[in-house]
């Protein structure tokens, strides 16, 4: 039980920062005031269920999958509800998803490389894949998870 509030309070406060994170690139892209508190949901619930995602054993790429779904459905949802394009709400609450450690990691160790001797350089070239590996997967699931809402639930019209 104990395990259980322990992850309850990770995945609020990272709903938490998840939010502000979401609402701060919703500000930057100038969307419309009234659309800013869908906003903020999606990037909230999208991350909080990533994170809890991962917490209870799936991995990076796949909690990434999950909340990207939860974005798009949102975002598809909000954007019929606010009659505005789904694109508002899904970019700015996808933002918190973008594995920017990954990505750090692999340029770092990248950075690294080019001065490294030989006997040390196969373990940073390695790390650098890894790395460079994950941060592609998971760029490619939450473009993957955006759009699969909107490609299942929009049909287009036969030709006339």
């Amino acid at each position: 039980m104990n395990d259980l509030a322990g992850i309850s309070w990770e995945v609020t406060q990272d709903m938490f920062w998840s939010s502000l994170a979401a609402m701060g690139f919703a500000m930057l892209f100038n969307v419309p005031t009234r659309t800013l508190i869908g906003c903020i949901a999606c990037g909230a619930l999208g991350h909080g269920i990533r994170t809890l995602s991962v917490e209870l054993g799936a991995t990076i790429v796949s909690g990434s999958l999950i909340g990207a779904i939860v974005i798009g459905l949102m975002g598809y949802l909000f954007a019929r509800r606010w009659h505005a394009p789904a694109i508002v709400f899904t970019l700015s609450g996808s933002i918190p998803l973008v594995p920017g450690r990954f990505a750090y990691s692999t340029m770092l160790s990248l950075i690294q490389l080019s001065t490294a001797d030989p006997k040390t350089g196969e373990g940073l070239l390695v790390q650098a894949s890894i790395n460079g590996i994950k941060t592609m997967m998971i760029l490619g699931v939450i473009a993957a998870g955006i759009s699969a809402p909107t490609l299942l639930f929009e049909r287009s019209k036969p030709p006339v």
